[in-house]
């Protein structure tokens, strides 16, 4: 059954909006205290205020009742690699002893060591791994994914990933959008050629991926000792040329320009963004590129956030991801996302919740389809075991949702 109502939740955090939001809007979360929400068909069809009749036949609909519970969208997670093989927990014991992440990187470690691991998992043992890993999202509230490649770093294995991804959109309850990032780093068959393999991928890669119509967006980590701004500008124009959404990993290491590049493109989002320059700041704002902030990575490297509070006050549109990789993050901890967004980002409870719905969702261009509770949308809701989302970054660490609704269809 995918009608559904939830009656009386203490609170009905709408977050409600069609398009992103920024600086004082992301504080405006349209709560309705002790509202009813009624899902038909896996649409919102009805958000009531108190007192209001429930407009449909109760008799063809599953109930919920939200006394002392807090209702809110599904969470979006816009930036994630959870489509791996291995592991590299012993370089996590590398970086606690104070090696460097690009260190570890340029000794054979990194990125490409997962590649390996990669390219010698089957399709089934992708899909098995990536269905374990969706679950536990679930868990956690969220609701929609984004989901690169890059971890094979050849034609089969890219392809394998994203192929992988699209069957788990087909077969798993969450919805996973799918983004091609052929050049997350450079492989050692093409070390000292990185001009070629990102020739490689814009006259190979990128024609494959968009005639099987495996991703919707592009990416490419724009990095020094990784590719370049030229490099990236090329790529990500040839990407658009065939129809690709751009994203951008940007400015996560050292001050390179990433996030001037992302506004001079008009990339849906940037992303990390821990060194963005001031002058990058204002560009995105300008744009309206989506600054996604990725504080687990930081926390995992020891590095210092990304500047959320200067990119709120700047006019950025601020969303907040996982960055669930095998890594640099090894976590898709939502609880720990809230936390370190309000405590150390500065950012208020009402900015870290706008940032994983309705802002979260314009990183994927959802921001009219998910991300708040409006009619006319998915009916993808949270429900809290708390009164209120301001526990949500107050009780440290601690999952406190409830259930999960999907489509109407409660799945946790």
């Amino acid at each position: 059954m995918n009608n559904l109502i939830i009656k009386n939740a203490s609170q009905v955090v709408t977050c409600s909006g069609f398009a992103p939001k920024r600086g004082k809007e992301m504080s405006e979360l349209h709560v309705i205290e002790h509202g009813t929400v009624v899902v038909t068909d896996g649409i919102i069809s009805h958000v009531l205020r108190p007192g209001e009749p429930v407009p449909v036949n109760e008799v063809e609909y599953e109930i919920l009742d939200g006394t002392g519970k807090a209702l809110l969208p599904g969470f979006v997670d816009p930036h994630t690699h959870f489509v791996f093989g291995g592991y590299r927990e012993e370089e996590f014991s590398w970086r606690m002893r104070g090696d460097s992440y690009m260190d570890i990187m340029n000794r054979g470690g990194g990125i490409v060591n997962t590649t390996r691991a990669t390219r010698e998992a089957s399709e089934e043992e992708l899909f098995e791994a990536g269905c374990q890993r969706l679950d536990a999202m679930i868990r956690l509230g969220i609701t929609t994914v984004e989901g690169k490649s890059g971890y094979g770093l050849d034609r089969e294995t890219e392809l394998k990933q994203l192929r992988v991804m699209r069957r788990l959109n087909s077969e798993h309850p969450m919805d996973v959008v799918p983004t091609f990032m052929g050049p997350h780093a450079t492989p050692a068959e093409w070390k000292g050629r990185e001009d070629e393999f990102i020739d490689f991928n814009i006259r190979e890669m990128l024609p494959l991926v968009a005639q099987e119509q495996l991703a919707e967006f592009a990416d490419i980590f724009c990095e020094k000792n990784v590719f370049t701004i030229e490099q990236s500008r090329r790529y990500l124009q040839a990407a658009r040329e065939h129809g690709f959404e751009l994203k951008i990993h940007a400015d996560e290491i050292v001050r390179f320009g990433g996030a001037e590049l992302s506004a001079e493109l008009k990339c849906t989002s940037a992303d990390h963004l821990l060194q963005a320059s001031d002058e990058g700041i204002r560009a995105m704002a300008e744009a309206g590129v989506v600054a996604t902030l990725l504080p687990l990575t930081a926390f995992s490297l020891r590095e210092e956030y990304a500047r959320g509070r200067e990119m709120i006050d700047a006019g950025c549109v601020v969303a907040l991801a996982t960055d669930l990789n095998p890594g640099s993050s090894f976590s898709a901890s939502v609880p720990l996302l809230f936390a370190i967004a309000c405590i150390y980002m500065k950012l208020s409870p009402e900015e870290a919740v706008t940032a994983l719905t309705i802002n979260s969702a314009a990183a994927l261009r959802r921001a009219d389809k998910i991300g708040s509770i409006d009619v006319g949308k998915q009916g993808d809701l949270v429900l809290l075991q708390f009164p209120s989302y301001k526990f949500l970054p107050y009780h440290v660490g601690m999952n406190i949702v409830e259930k999960v609704i999907k489509g109407g269809r409660v799945i946790r």
